[in-house]
């Protein structure tokens, strides 16, 4: 069970990358990257060793970020976290069309992505381990790809419709793929974004849906305190 979950998932990011790959986004954005592609052999080493057996929880984020995923193509990978709790480290590729205003630079990224540094900053001071962790959580991203216009991020919401409805759908199938084959009792959102995409995905499946505020630095209410809110909205959901 445990080495086919693991593989099962392998091959869905596989085949979702193979299918985002060929699609193509017009104004505003500039530049898409795909770690699933030019970060596979980290991407499959996190699959590899942490999507292993069933979950009781899974959580769901948005899309990479700049300094997180896109560098280290695991979901909310700030570099330190990835490295030095997961565990994970190694060459990372370049993507087709580099934006200059985003360079990737792998593991050799001087910046830090606060939402990564915050989510696995929570995981570790609950659990210790990231093997204690993983014993029932998995972290996933929704859309494994990051748009950017110019220097700015683009998020998955503000895409034009005719481009996100073949992203969505793609996404969609890959979500419900995932849950699936991991057979979670949770699936949490990590933003309300997060959580309405899983909610249309998942309709009809019995799962328990929630969601944590998402620890972006735009957001007042994560400087505020995320961990803390975070723990607190998973206790009072009942998950943790």
């Amino acid at each position: 069970m445990t080495t086919t979950t693991a593989a099962t998932l392998i091959a869905a990011a596989r085949d979702l990358s193979t299918t985002l790959s060929a699609m193509r986004f017009g104004t505003p954005v500039s530049h898409v990257y795909n770690p699933l592609d030019y970060a596979w052999a980290i991407h499959e080493g996190y699959l590899r060793r942490y999507a292993a057996g069933r979950k009781r929880v899974v959580f769901i984020g948005m899309n990479p970020g700049p300094f997180g995923m896109a560098q280290t193509g695991v979901p909310f990978g700030e570099i330190d976290a990835v490295r030095d709790w997961l565990g994970l480290a190694g060459p990372v590729g370049k993507p087709a069309v580099e934006n200059p205003k985003r360079p990737v630079e792998g593991f050799d990224c001087a910046r830090s992505e606060v939402s990564g540094r915050r989510l696995w900053g929570l995981f570790r001071e609950r659990f210790g381990t990231a093997e204690a962790f993983f014993a029932e959580h998995f972290v996933a991203n929704y859309c494994p790809l990051a748009f950017f216009d110019g220097g700015r991020n683009v998020t998955p919401d503000k895409l034009a419709a005719a481009e996100s409805a073949p992203l969505l759908a793609a996404c969609d199938a890959h979500l419900r793929r995932l849950i699936d084959t991991l057979a979670p009792e949770w699936v949490i959102g990590v933003g309300a974004w997060a959580e309405s995409r899983a909610t249309a995905a998942l309709d009809g499946r019995r799962l328990r849906i929630g969601r944590v505020l998402h620890p972006s630095p735009a957001s007042p209410a994560a400087n505020r305190g995320w961990s803390e809110a975070a723990g607190r909205q998973l206790a009072e959901l009942g998950v943790w």
